[in-house]
């Protein structure tokens, strides 16, 4: 069993939690209000906005050179990312400057706290972890929701879902180069930090989720 392989098995409960999360379910097969759109893509910005720094931190925490040039690869590829979702909010006629200068809910606050923190309390490692939940993630659904909310909203074109639908096109390449990076690290104790990472991340990324269904519940089924 490849390292990439042990990680996507015991990580496999985690996974199937968040994708039996209600709002999860229901996205991937309806969409959703358009209000219950901006507020997802609200909290994407608030933690894609971090994606940059983040792997900037773990690359100065780490002294492993292989490491070191797979996150500067990714650091070149995911800068201005979180200027995509502003774009697709401003198509949705939501307004970005206030989502720009506002704050995420406290799920996502956590989520990204505990990014910071197991790079510089863990294992620079750790960020794979989010890497491997977010990524894998936006493979699998991304394009499957852009079009199912497009559909609810009866919108046409591209307009206000770029962000879905190039970052789950651009992830089929990174998940093919974080497997590669994955299956380099021979030893356990690495593979563990990884594993123990995505599951808790698995879990924190999903009470976005969760606190979003809460907050738009009445609402999520109407177009």
């Amino acid at each position: 069993m490849t390292p990439f392989d042990r990680l996507y098995r015991e990580t496999a409960e985690a996974r199937e939690r968040f994708l039996s999360i209600p709002l999860v379910k229901q996205a991937l097969t309806s969409g959703g209000s358009r209000e219950l759109y901006l507020a997802f893509l609200t909290e994407a910005y608030h933690h894609v906005k971090h994606t940059f720094p983040l792997l900037s931190l773990a690359a100065a925490h780490s002294r492993d050179e292989r490491y070191q040039t797979a996150l500067a690869l990714y650091m070149n590829e995911e800068r201005g990312h979180d200027k995509w979702i502003l774009d697709d909010i401003r198509a949705m006629g939501g307004d970005a400057g206030a989502v720009e200068r506002g704050k995420p809910g406290i799920p996502c606050q956590v989520m990204v706290g505990y990014a910071y923190y197991c790079i510089e309390w863990i294992s620079p490692y750790a960020l794979l972890g989010m890497v491997h939940v977010l990524e894998g993630l936006s493979v699998m659904l991304a394009e499957q929701v852009a079009g199912a909310v497009q559909r609810s909203l009866a919108a046409e074109g591209a307009a206000g879902f770029s962000y879905l639908q190039t970052h789950g096109a651009l992830d089929v390449e990174h998940t093919a180069l974080f497997k590669k990076l994955i299956d380099g690290f021979d030893d356990r104790e690495t593979q563990d930090i990884v594993i123990e990472a995505a599951r808790v991340m698995y879990r924190l990324y999903g009470a976005i989720f969760e606190d979003l269904g809460t907050r738009f519940g009445s609402i999520a089924h109407a177009a």
